[in-house]
């Protein structure tokens, strides 16, 4: 896997990151999110067309996260449809309060390309995020997950695995895909 580079610059993390709350705030007040177009201050980034997953939490917990591999538009504007997702559809959690939007912590993963992964031994724990799938099976686990829990490679893949609702030790058998990628993750 060839290294995904993207280099934001701060006015880009700084807008990514305001354009993922003005969305939350949008949704409290029961309004879809029709984000502010980049400042000039930005690059081109927040115009690209890139994947991005929106990760919310709460007191240091997770709170929502949702998002898409593959751009369909402007990434700010992916930003700020993830955003509302993952507070008030992610459905695992019961959506976002107004008593909640303020201790919320806002993580903006930014994805690059996702490819098959050709040797799980070549995994690297932090830097590459994991997709597995197997028949109707897909779970995603991004980079920052494996880093913030302390997993090696192999815990990587089985909790993958389990994300999929496959068994742990499914990415060592036949007929299941490893896929990869890296992502630029703000805070």
């Amino acid at each position: 896997m060839s290294d995904f580079v993207l280099a934001p610059a701060d006015a880009d993390k700084e807008f990514l990151l305001r354009t993922a709350r003005g969305a939350v705030a949008d949704g409290l007040a029961g309004r879809e999110a029709h984000p502010a177009a980049p400042p000039p201050e930005c690059s081109a980034v927040p115009q690209m067309e890139l994947g991005a997953f929106v990760t919310l939490e709460l007191d240091g917990v997770l709170r929502g996260c949702i998002g898409q591999l593959t751009g369909s538009g402007p990434l700010y504007v992916t930003v700020a449809r993830m955003a509302q997702a993952a507070a008030f559809g992610d459905s695992r959690f019961a959506p976002l309060t107004a008593a909640e939007a303020g201790r919320v912590t806002y993580c903006v993963s930014v994805m690059g390309p996702v490819t098959p992964c050709p040797d799980p031994a070549l995994i690297e724990t932090g830097r590459h995020g994991l997709v597995v799938r197997r028949g109707a099976h897909a779970g995603l686990l991004l980079p920052q997950v494996a880093a913030e829990h302390g997993w090696n490679r192999e815990t990587f893949l089985e909790h993958t695995c389990r994300k999929a609702g496959l068994a742990p030790d499914a990415w060592r058998s036949a007929g299941t895909q490893i896929f990869w990628f890296e992502a630029v993750i703000i805070r």
